[in-house]
């Protein structure tokens, strides 16, 4: 029998960007507002890891030859998956995984590590496509 387990990390930027995020819906709330854009963003996001742990190739492959040199160079990528979020938002991702034998219980882990939550402009600077 498989079992797979999934783990979501955020590193780096991600997790400061995704903590300044939680942050400022904290504030909007205290302050009474309901409904914005870092809401929409931060509910998004949370809900892509959710189906990211029943389903961790949900995001669309970015072919090899698209690695931006970041992610090669910081993160020693052998892939790379991307899900668009609202207002044009990027979170990027790499997928790693382990096995381990226990008994007659195979265990994959899945480690999914979220390298970037980005904005239209930054993804488009990173993967270096231009504006038309």
């Amino acid at each position: 029998m498989v079992q797979k387990k999934v783990i979501i990390k955020l590193l780096n930027e991600a997790k400061d960007d995704y903590l300044k995020l939680k942050e400022s819906v904290k504030i909007e709330k205290e302050k009474g507002i309901s409904s914005s854009i870092h809401q929409t963003l931060l509910k998004s996001i949370e809900s892509k890891f959710e189906l990211l742990k029943t389903n961790y190739d949900y995001g669309i492959q970015i072919p090899k030859k698209n690695f931006p040199k970041k992610y090669i160079e910081l993160f020693n990528i052998t892939n790379l998956w991307k899900i668009d979020l609202p207002n044009y938002w990027r979170m990027i991702y790499t997928l790693n995984q382990q096995q381990r034998d226990q008994t007659e219980i195979e265990i994959i882990t899945i480690y999914l590590d979220v390298l970037d939550i980005i904005d239209h402009n930054k993804y488009n600077k990173i993967f270096r496509y231009k504006k038309r």
